[in-house]
């Protein structure tokens, strides 16, 4: 049976054609009747404005403010119906009198430069129709010969009407038609119903006789009388019984005929499947070869751009005017969106592919979400808008993971969140969720705005990649469309979810949730709660979101909120929230007014301002923080008894070291540009930086003169750098153990592990970051010799830069070396299985990742995994006996850094 019957089908012609028609006819009509209206309401204004400009003309001449102001009240009272508001500006476009407050009096005021026109100008958008007619004086200018004199426009009225009435017209215009409509297609449905009386109980007596033919009961025939076509079909149903009957015998003898035809097709679908394979081997390989295209064009793109950011952020060192540093700000900021796009493009690529990896590393979740919030808040002040972070006590602060992906995920919603918010807050919060196991914790991320909002069809296109959710705000705001593809890319590997609530004009939410393994070691510095736990703050805030933030924080402290002066309380500090729109005179009167209570005052700022923050330190505050103000700064604050002036923290230029280290530096770079960058970046930290344009000059040049650092750029002319690195190695001379640093604009995925694995000592991408540049030159300026096992760097990086908590770590993992040693041996001499084994292996490896011991940590990785797979230890003997070896090496190593 086909999917709609006839009954459904001739009340569908019957009803949709009449449908469509009377749509179409109201529509015209109702779109020709608003025309109409429109045309009578400007003639209307047109009607009032040019006898006002005439009549106004005297009065402006002589600018009498109060005759043109009676003057314009009267005509706006006689018309209010019709008008809006009316305006009057002079032949400089200065505003002189009003009959009504306008909020936006640019509306009605010609564009900059614009001359006035000649005639009346009509001109309509969203907010109403607006008029604009000169006032013409004929009167002689002082500065000129009467003979000369002419009429002139000394300025002109601008009017704006209202189309109250004639959209209640047109609205009841319209009603009228729908009805119309609708009873034309009550009539059409009528009729159909009486049409269809008429056919439906033949056809029905057909088809109950086509289901017995089809269950085998050819003897059935269709009886009665029809007429017409449905007699045709009678003796057609009638005819195909007959001669199915006929074709029954012969359909046995095409059995075998079948039987062969289909042994060819099962052929010729195994031929198929061969050409499957080798397209999707093509497929592939046309995949691979897209990645090496996107690789190649990172690298032609991020080398300019190298060069550029670099060179803006050197010159912002020199003396410069204020037009001159804005001018290079400007292009520093542009090419590092251009770089944006870049990555983010990678990103998608890696994503798609599948080979964008995770790390897995202790981070402090407070400490990796304040430093989202603190690059972000300058954009969300420049728009007015306040910017608050709210993290539950109740979520683990100390987790396992990868802290840069979930920098990421933040900045790319907190980001779309400011760009698309014009007005209120954006507002984060962390939430505490149950998680699976007990050694993992849940968190549930929320990003909150006021801002436009979006609708449920723009909803199914928002996570489509190259898409935005209108291409109209596209071209308002920018973006490439992929920003929330990668967000929701990157949560769902870290296996999480994000789901969108969000309706037009209300603002969006944002969530996703996550659960992470918990760190052994608390990794944020301690905060003064002792100094916190006994201190009464007094804290006014306007903002509701800022407010419920902040205060969250301080009752986690253990500090008694009070949030209205008590004559009964003791104050000892006074915290005072000012939003965008707070005057510094308003701020000063209220900082004067608690310091005349003796109470010391902290200020949270929504600006980056140093000199508002300036003038508030002198005038006696504390503190300026800016907002959202970080939770260890807040802290500080609010223990310090003393209080001492502190900037806020605006992002600026890296300023170089007190003292450049003692070391020889090689620069290799067939670039010219980005050869005199690095040359002059490294001369900002070393004392001497020798340069080579190519791999064959650098191993020449290497042959002969010692180096501490070599800085080798890998694709170049002549010999590139993998090879002069191999070549600087072999032959033995100054500078055969010399650190080598490869210097690439590749960012595809396995690059680094790439490089290192070619004889690199460490990387460093373009465009090249001087913070990482100086962390490079201090490592290998101050390293210790270079162990086995113990790779320190890496076991800085786990403990975020402390190095007392690094030989801490690396304590705790020699003592649970001591403490497997045991289960190991009982493992090796069949005493113990793999299931007794894998508890004690499994503790290992999770100590293991907090420390810069790779090979170790990828030993116990395999061997972890190959017991969940149930592998005999038999054999896995090979492997235990190398993780006692390689156990040994780091008992012994350690000694040199505990």
């Amino acid at each position: 049976m086909t999917k709609y019957g006839l009954r459904a089908r001739v009340l569908a012609f019957t009803i949709i054609p009449t449908l469509v028609i009377g749509i179409l006819l109201a529509s015209y009509f109702s779109v020709n009747r608003y025309q109409q209206l429109e045309d009578a309401l400007i003639q209307e204004g047109v009607n009032v404005i040019e006898p006002l400009a005439l009549a106004s003309e005297l009065a402006l001449s002589s600018r009498n403010r109060e005759a043109l102001n009676r003057l314009l009240s009267s005509i706006h009272r006689n018309n209010s119906p019709l008008v809006s508001a009316i305006a009057l500006f002079d032949d400089e476009g200065r505003l002189l009198v009003t009959s009504n407050y306008h909020r936006n009096l640019d509306r009605l005021r010609l564009a900059k430069d614009s001359p006035i026109p000649l005639l009346t100008r009509v001109e309509t958008g969203d907010d109403g129709i607006v008029l604009r007619t000169p006032v013409i004086t004929d009167a002689p200018q002082a500065d000129a010969p009467w003979e000369e004199s002419s009429a002139r426009p000394i300025g002109y009225v601008a009017m704006q009407l209202t189309d109250d009435s004639a959209m209640l017209l047109h609205y009841r215009d319209t009603f009228f038609a729908g009805l119309i409509v609708l009873l034309g297609v009550c009539l059409s449905a009528l009729f159909g119903v009486r049409l269809i009386k008429g056919v439906s109980q033949p056809i029905t007596d057909m088809v109950s006789a086509v289901y017995k033919i089809r269950e085998g009961r050819l003897d059935t025939r269709v009886s009665g009388e029809f007429t017409g076509e449905l007699e045709m079909l009678k003796n057609g149903i009638n005819a195909m019984a007959k001669s199915l009957s006929e074709y029954h015998d012969e359909m046995q003898q095409n059995i075998d005929q079948a039987t062969s035809d289909l042994r060819e097709t099962l052929e010729q679908i195994e031929i198929q499947n061969i050409e499957l394979d080798m397209a999707k081997k093509r497929a592939q390989e046309a995949a691979r070869v897209k990645t090496e295209f996107l690789a190649n064009m990172s690298h032609e793109l991020r080398t300019p751009l190298n060069g550029v950011i670099g060179f803006a952020r050197q010159l912002q060192k020199t003396k410069l005017t204020s037009s001159q540093l804005d001018y290079l700000k400007t292009i520093e900021k542009s090419a590092r969106n251009l770089l944006g796009i870049i990555n983010d493009i990678l990103d998608f690529s890696k994503l798609e592919a599948g080979k964008l990896k995770m790390e897995q590393i202790p981070f402090s979740l407070r400490d990796t979400l304040q430093e989202v919030m603190t690059l972000l808040a300058p954009s969300a002040h420049d728009k007015g808008l306040e910017l608050s972070l709210r993290v539950d006590a109740a979520v683990h602060d100390s987790l396992v993971g990868d802290p840069l992906r979930l920098q990421q995920v933040l900045n790319n919603l907190v980001g779309n969140a400011i760009k698309f918010t014009e007005q209120g807050n954006v507002d984060v919060r962390v939430d505490a969720r149950p998680a699976g196991q007990p050694e993992r914790s849940g968190l549930c991320v929320h990003v909150q705005d006021t801002g436009i909002g979006i609708s449920e069809s723009q909803r199914r296109q928002l996570f489509q990649a190259f898409n935005q959710a209108d291409s109209s705000i596209s071209r308002r705001y920018g973006g490439t469309g992929l920003g929330l593809v990668i967000t929701q890319k990157l949560v769902h590997q870290m296996a999480g979810d994000i789901e969108l609530y969000s309706e037009p004009g209300s603002g969006s939410v944002f969530s996703f949730t996550l659960e992470l393994d918990k760190a052994a070691l608390p990794l944020a510095e301690p905060l003064p709660l002792a100094e916190l736990a006994d201190k009464t703050v007094l804290y006014l805030e306007e903002d509701s979101f800022s407010r419920r933030a902040t205060s969250a924080l301080l009752r986690e402290w253990g500090v008694q909120v009070l949030y209205e002066p008590s004559p009964h309380s003791q104050v000892d500090i006074a915290l005072l929230g000012f939003g965008p729109d707070a005057l510094p005179s308003q701020m000063e009167q209220e900082l004067k007014r608690q310091l005349a209570f003796d109470n010391k005052t902290v200020i949270l700022l929504s600006s980056t301002d140093p000199t508002l923050s300036d003038s508030l330190l002198t005038a006696g505050a504390a503190y300026c923080l800016s907002k959202p103000a970080h939770y260890q700064k807040l802290a500080q604050a609010l223990s310090d008894p003393q209080g001492r002036d502190e900037q806020p923290q605006v992002p600026i230029a890296l300023p170089p070291p007190a003292r450049r280290q003692p070391l020889r530096v090689l620069a290799v770079d067939d670039n010219p540009a980005n050869l005199k960058l690095i040359s002059a970046m490294l001369g900002e930290l070393v004392n001497r930086v020798d340069t080579c344009r190519n791999g064959q000059e650098a191993l020449d040049t290497a042959t002969s003169q010692p180096y501490d650092i070599i800085f080798m750029d890998i694709q170049m002319p002549v010999m590139d750098g993998i090879q002069a690195t191999r070549g600087i190695r072999a032959q033995g001379g100054p500078n055969a153990t010399t650190p080598i640093v490869a210097v690439t604009a590749h960012a595809i995925d396995g690059e680094r592990d790439r490089l290192l694995g070619q004889g690199m000592d460490d990387y460093l991408a373009k465009p090249i970051d001087e913070a990482v540049l100086a962390r490079i030159i201090q490592r290998f300026a101050s390293r210790p010799p270079a162990p086995g096992q113990i790779d320190w760097p890496q076991a800085l990086q786990r403990a975020g830069g402390k190095e007392e908590l690094a030989r801490e770590m690396l304590g705790l993992l020699v003592q649970s070396l001591d403490e497997f040693t045991p289960m190991l041996q009982s493992a090796l001499t069949g005493k113990l299985n793999g299931e007794g084994l894998y508890p004690s292996l499994h503790k290992l490896h999770g100590g293991a990742v907090y420390c810069g011991v790779p090979q170790l940590q990828s030993l116990l990785a395999g061997l972890e995994q190959a017991l969940l797979d149930k592998q005999p230890l038999d054999a896995l003997e090979p492997e235990l006996l190398e993780l006692e070896e390689r156990m040994e090496q780091v008992r012994e190593e350690a000694k040199a850094f505990l």
